[in-house]
């Protein structure tokens, strides 16, 4: 008999490639963008990306003695400021899949002074390598759009978190409003792919960007996945009219 069977297959962006190439193709993405992606984050967020982190921070409810798991934690401005909060009492994880973005965050927090309570560890999302019942918040900002089985990474989550802790998702997701979300697509495949050319000398990445925000679920269906998980008291708030939500879940 011959052999039909064909490796599965997932998006990127607007492509369909097979699910083993993806991480090899978002890390290309992320290696290339690397070294400008604060700027480039501030350039195309107009600086708002700085408001909706501050938001998530303050839901988190983070405290002093805390043990947090910041996913995807690229440049740092999340462990900064879960550092100060946690104290020197607490600890804080800085995982992120990509090497490059994890040397860029290491670099940019030792360079504020900010070590004694931080980590950093090259994790997989839907693997996480840390204990059941280890962590009292786990976020992870524009991070899960990138990966490939997102039920197997929010179960990874759900597994690491202490009974009563909290998961924070920050990502973009689906403006309620059709002028607004018309707007924003004109801006996401004209400007961003521009601004990458212009400030990255490249537009391919940026492109798949724009791609992977319109590939990501809407807010009322990750809100379900999260709790087809386990999570419980699973809510959404959404910033700058629905472009980014944030969906929070407590572990039972």
């Amino acid at each position: 008999m011959n052999d039909t069977r064909q490796d599965s297959t997932t998006h990127f962006g607007y492509q369909t490639v097979e699910e083993s190439r993806k991480a090899e193709k978002v890390a290309e993405v992320f290696h290339s963008v690397a070294s400008r992606y604060d700027l480039m984050n501030d350039v195309l967020s107009g600086g708002m990306h700085r408001l909706w982190k501050r938001q998530t921070i303050e839901l988190s409810g983070v405290r002093r003695g805390n043990q947090v798991l910041d996913i995807a934690g690229g440049t740092g401005d999340l462990s900064r400021k879960f550092s100060s909060l946690v104290g020197p009492e607490g600890q804080v994880v800085l995982a992120d899949i990509n090497d490059s973005m994890l040397k860029v965050g290491r670099d940019r927090l030792l360079d504020k002074g900010v070590a004694g309570n931080v980590r950093f560890v090259q994790a997989d999302a839907e693997c996480l390598p840390f204990p059941d019942n280890h962590f009292d918040v786990v976020t992870i900002a524009f991070g899960l759009r990138n990966v490939t089985h997102k039920d197997r990474a929010i179960e990874s989550m759900l597994r690491v978190l202490k009974p009563g802790g909290r998961l924070l998702i920050l990502e973009f997701s689906k403006p309620g409003n059709p002028l607004l979300s018309k707007l924003y697509d004109t801006y996401s495949f004209n400007f961003m792919p521009l601004a990458g050319k212009l400030i990255t000398n490249d537009a391919d990445s940026y492109r798949y960007l724009a791609e992977s925000i319109r590939m990501h679920p809407d807010q009322e269906t990750l809100k379900a996945m999260m709790e087809a998980a386990g999570f419980a008291g699973v809510t959404y708030h959404n910033m700058t009219g629905g472009i980014v939500a944030l969906h929070r879940g407590i572990k039972p």
